[in-house]
């Protein structure tokens, strides 16, 4: 206990920050959805995706709707590792599936926020050590830097996605634990993260992929230098091996159980129109946005998000963001941005790229901690107000 203990002391400043957010959402929520005559408990656990989680909690997988155009929604589209922790909160509990994945989502959105608190003050502690960072701030560094970016990644404009009964979440959380075993050299648990996000989501690729790339450069700096008393090989191979057989083991259940073999996921996908385009079909999206005015101005907002998004990227790169984060963060990217369909759900899609908000919580960090304060709470009031907003309207599809 006492080894968790000075951790979590650690992170508490970023797990309260985060609290605080996540509750302020929730309370413009249940106000507006009131005003509305919604339920915003509704709205968190039975709409859209949640709808399709809880169902295959109760009954498992095989349900599909068919579409008037020939489309074929099959919920073998969605991984199962949210459902099965459904069923197990309704096994050992009286909630229901849908009030099971809730209370799944809120837990897991605060193991992702320490998770990511983790990872940041880690690699910002490490270049205040090596002195990388020519101008320090004050408040502790990279614990600072940690604070801020658990803080930004709680005021995304879709941030009420946290607190919703949907996988990102439990994603996020996975994937950052991963990445902070990777960089703590800790193989077997990193593969074993892995396993589970690939479990979680299809993006759960990233994961495998940060892993691997990882392992391979330090074969190869294994190689080319004396390795360090005592390292052994087999805990990287152990790890490497272990992280792709979540996402594995379910895209070829379903290749079996489809009767299609390996690439049944493919189509399984198809049948919602969602596969990996290059981005091509986004850019038709956007382009259709300049055929009249008022659809221009949400044309050119889409290009400055993307901009924005290729261009945080690009600083992370300058900033020397370690390898694994660059490689887990790129696939998350190009995932979310070439997807052939559902336009609406890429801010929701970009959601785990945490790695993103690094060169922004730097920013935020070296700001006086009043003028800091002051800007993370507007940017929640905005965010909460948004986020009721969308959630009783359009919604993350």
């Amino acid at each position: 206990m006492n080894d968790l203990a000075a951790p979590l002391r650690r992170a508490a400043p970023a797990l309260l920050g985060y609290a605080a957010v996540r509750a302020l959402g929730l309370v413009v929520l249940a106000v507006w959805s009131a005003a509305r005559g919604k339920s915003a408990h509704t709205l968190l656990t039975a709409r859209w995706d949640a709808l399709w989680y809880t169902r295959v909690a109760d009954l498992g997988y095989g349900y599909e709707v068919r579409l008037p155009n020939g489309d074929v929604h099959s919920n073998l589209a969605f991984f199962p590792l949210l459902p099965w922790l459904e069923r197990f909160m309704h096994a050992v509990s009286p909630l229901s599936y849908a009030d099971g994945g809730l209370v799944v989502s809120v837990l897991a959105s605060l193991a992702a926020a320490w998770g990511i608190f983790a990872v940041v003050e880690l690699v910002h502690g490490r270049r205040n050590q090596e002195g990388r960072e020519a101008r320090p701030w004050k408040g502790g560094g990279g614990r600072r830097v940690g604070v801020c970016a658990v803080l930004l990644w709680a005021v995304l404009p879709v941030g009420i996605v946290q607190s919703m009964a949907y996988s990102e979440s439990l994603f996020t959380a996975l994937a950052a634990w991963s990445l902070y075993a990777v960089l703590t050299g800790r193989w077997p648990a990193a593969g074993v993260l892995a396993l589970f996000a690939g479990l979680t989501r299809p993006v759960g690729l990233a994961v495998v992929a940060a892993v691997w790339v990882a392992g391979i450069a330090s074969f190869v700096r294994d190689r080319s230098t004396a390795p360090a008393p005592g390292a052994r090989v087999w805990p990287r191979a152990l790890g490497m091996a272990l992280a792709p057989l979540g996402a594995a083991g379910y895209v070829l259940w379903v290749g079996h159980r489809t009767d299609k073999g390996p690439l049944g996921y493919l189509d399984v996908q198809a049948g919602w129109r969602n596969g990996f385009d290059g981005g091509a079909a986004f850019a038709r999206f956007v382009g259709e946005k300049f055929t009249s005015f008022p659809s221009a101005l949400a044309g050119v907002g889409l290009i400055v998000g993307v901009a924005l998004v290729l261009w945080l990227y690009v600083v992370g790169v300058r900033q020397g963001q370690p390898l694994p984060l660059l490689v887990y963060t790129g696939v998350v990217t190009a995932l979310a941005l070439c997807a052939s369909s559902y336009f609406g759900s890429k801010p929701r899609l970009l959601m785990p790229a945490f790695p993103l908000l690094l060169p922004l919580a730097l920013a935020l960090a070296r700001l006086r901690t009043s003028r800091s304060a002051w800007v993370v709470g507007g940017v929640a009031v905005a965010s909460a107000v948004y986020g009721a907003f969308w959630l009783n309207g359009s919604g993350p599809p």
